[in-house]
């Protein structure tokens, strides 16, 4: 238990920053009008991409005993994957909205 609240005091800048950054991405988040949803998630959907690029370096400078490190970056590569494959089907459908019909 000391160990925990010890991590916390010396990270406690860095919990405020985070607690900082979720209320006000929640708060733009919120405010952007409906229409513009789509095009904003297709942009967050690309930055999946640099967290995948960021899991591959987390896993390949982790130590190889520090099995919860390794964790965390595999985690990170197969959810922002995931992230990445959905966000170019969810932007191929949008696309495909704007493509004329063919009549026979």
């Amino acid at each position: 238990m000391d160990a925990i609240i010890s991590w916390i005091g010396e990270n406690i800048l860095f919990i405020y920053l985070l607690i900082f950054a979720i209320y006000l991405g929640t708060e733009i988040i919120g405010k952007v009008p409906v229409v513009l949803h789509t095009p904003l998630m297709s942009g967050a959907n690309a930055i999946s991409g640099v967290v995948v690029i960021g899991g591959i370096i987390l896993v390949r400078l982790t130590p190889s005993d520090d099995y919860f490190g390794l964790f965390i970056g595999f985690l990170g590569i197969a959810f922002a994957t995931i992230n990445v494959a959905g966000g170019f089907a969810v932007t191929q459908r949008m696309l495909s909205m704007f493509n004329k019909k063919k009549k026979s």
